[in-house]
């Protein structure tokens, strides 16, 4: 269909949403440039390759209990009515300035006050806690008999040399950082963040003190802050105006991204030119997609770099964001494409939906009265040009194809989509 019928016709098919993302992300090659860089600044970043520890953690035999260091055998035949009776070794000084305590050697028939965690020392083989024990004068009374290790952690107990820690692709988190720099990793081999390109068009907009008649521009502001919470790089650019050549030249510019997205003009109207434009340059593969609020979504490609067109209204863009966008550019960056957290809820309200569509109706939650449960109230049922009701909403409720609205007190899944992640 050429684009002046496209126009008179409207989106007659649209493709799902499954299909359409499957057709964007087999246009997006996952970049191969690394950097190294240091810990402190690797939270999110996917590694670039296998990660091993460098040597033991904890890095020393250690007491697990509160007790005394003892030579197992000294324990044999230990118990309640015939305890063993050990000398009790005291704790030397050392020279150095900090004058810490360093126990003894153990040797047979002694014991050593230690604590949990501290330095098993030398000679000792198990702990006996400090319950089944009673100190007398310079002796100690042992209750229990202990076999050899008991209530000892190994040096290597929590992480070995040489262990492999996390695979090429892991995206790393503040627990993965802290690991790392107890194993002796000070910096990690991690893969760029992915470029994204966000251009917002549309000869109505301005970045702000709007006239009769103009639109403040929010898309790009929001779609570019999306990407770098999603783990991305975003060059956000200034407002390019509905002219085929303005749009040509910002694209071309911006192919050495890995994800060139635009927001306006992917829908059918005459001032709706940039996947004509896209389509001129490379192809437009997906045009229209059976989603609710948002389908005029045009997905493409030019030399090799996709191209996410997402539609002017503000719903519709961050909704087409995230089903599209965001896919695509954790496949470019290596990154996991996790699903976002949900909450269960009670929907207050009915949803309608129409069958074969996938809609995403806005909710706010809050407790119910008797405060046992989550309710779940649609924010607007239908309208994808009412920015507030995305931007003071809890999350959304996704109602599949193959459903035809959801009824009032349903329990329905509330994802929150705003998650970093």
């Amino acid at each position: 269909m050429s684009h002046d019928d496209l126009r008179r016709a409207g989106f007659k098919d649209r493709t799902r949403v499954a299909d359409a993302r499957e057709r964007l992300l087999a246009a997006v090659t996952p970049h191969e440039r690394t950097e190294r860089v240091a810990l402190e600044a690797a939270d999110g970043r996917a590694l670039a390759e296998t990660v091993t520890a460098a040597r033991d953690v904890p890095g020393y035999d250690r007491a697990a209990m509160d007790g005394y260091a003892v030579q197992a055998k000294d324990t044999f035949g230990a118990s309640g009515r015939s305890p063993s009776v050990l000398r009790l070794a005291e704790a030397k000084k050392t020279e150095s300035a900090d004058e810490r305590d360093v126990a003894p050697q153990v040797n047979p028939g002694e014991a050593v006050r230690v604590h949990t965690g501290s330095e098993l020392p030398d000679g000792a083989d198990a702990v006996v806690m400090v319950e089944q024990t009673e100190e007398i004068g310079d002796e100690v009374e042992v209750f229990d008999a202990l076999a050899e290790g008991e209530n000892v952690g190994d040096a290597d107990e929590d992480v070995a040399d040489g262990q492999s820690l996390y695979d090429a692709g892991h995206r790393l988190r503040p627990s993965d950082l802290g690991l790392l720099k107890s194993v002796g990793v000070h910096e990690a081999e991690t893969y760029e963040r992915p470029r994204i390109a966000v251009i917002p068009t549309g000869e109505e907009l301005v970045q702000r003190d709007p006239e009769p008649g103009e639109v403040v521009e929010t898309n790009g502001l929001t779609v570019s802050k999306l990407v770098e919470r999603w783990g991305g790089d975003a060059s956000y650019r200034d407002v390019v105006t509905d002219d085929e050549e303005a749009l040509r030249e910002a694209i071309e510019s911006n192919l050495d991204h890995d994800v060139v997205v635009t927001t306006g003009g992917s829908s059918v109207g005459e001032r709706d030119l940039t996947y004509e434009v896209v389509d001129e340059l490379g192809e437009v593969f997906v045009h229209g997609v059976a989603l609710k609020p948002g389908h005029p979504v045009a997905l493409g490609e030019v030399d090799d770099t996709a191209v996410v067109m997402l539609p002017g209204y503000p719903v519709a863009c961050v909704i087409n964001a995230v089903q599209f966008l965001r896919p695509a550019l954790k496949r470019a960056g290596h990154l996991p494409d996790d699903p976002f957290p949900t909450r269960e809820a009670t929907l207050t309200r009915k949803v309608p939906s129409e069958p074969g569509i996938r809609t995403f109706a806005r909710v706010r939650t809050e407790a119910s009265e008797n405060g046992e449960e989550l309710e779940a109230t649609p924010t607007r049922a239908s309208g994808s040009g009412i920015l507030s009701s995305v931007a003071l909403a809890d999350g959304w409720v996704v109602v599949p194809e193959e459903r035809e609205g959801l009824e009032a007190g349903a329990t329905v899944a509330v994802e929150n989509w705003e998650w970093s992640a």
